[in-house]
């Protein structure tokens, strides 16, 4: 279920989605209110699980991960156990970036994020020795046109 949120509510989350490392007092000057009542929003949005966590964004081409690849999964197994050894296999691989369970012909999409096409290949040998996979289909993003983690509000 949503959350409600007013106005100021959305102008404090759209200024920590820009830069979180803003002390209060940039935000609450730019969003047009004090501090207190700034801490007190946010404060309630984490309670409310509206703000998850603080972190930092990092370069993956400055740290050699220079390979995006966009991994497609079929199956032909839907038992629980299969499943909850495919999810831990994915869990426990930093490669892994995201991983969605998909409606359609396509089972699970990975988002997966390494330095090259070698180790990509080291990342699915390491995976389908784990778990049986009907079928995989590796696409390398040549290029990222846009990647963002800023939610519209």
């Amino acid at each position: 279920m949503a959350v409600r949120l007013d106005e100021m509510d959305r102008k404090i989350l759209a200024e920590l989605q820009e830069d979180a490392a803003q002390s209060l007092d940039e935000i609450a000057r730019k969003v047009g209110s004090s501090k207190t009542p700034v801490w007190n929003r946010i404060r309630r949005m984490r309670e409310q699980g509206v703000i998850l966590r603080q972190t930092a964004l990092l370069d993956a081409e400055a740290l050699g991960l220079e390979a995006c690849f966009f991994v497609l999964i079929r199956t032909s197994e839907h038992e629980a156990e299969w499943q909850r050894k495919f999810l831990k296999a994915l869990r426990e691989r930093p490669e892994v970036m995201e991983a969605h369970r998909l409606a359609g012909d396509i089972d699970y999409i990975l988002k997966v994020r390494v330095a090259n096409a070698r180790a990509y290949d080291t990342f699915y040998q390491a995976l389908i020795s784990e778990v049986r996979i009907y079928n995989v289909t590796a696409l390398l993003s040549m290029e990222e046109i846009k990647a963002t983690t800023v939610l519209p509000l």
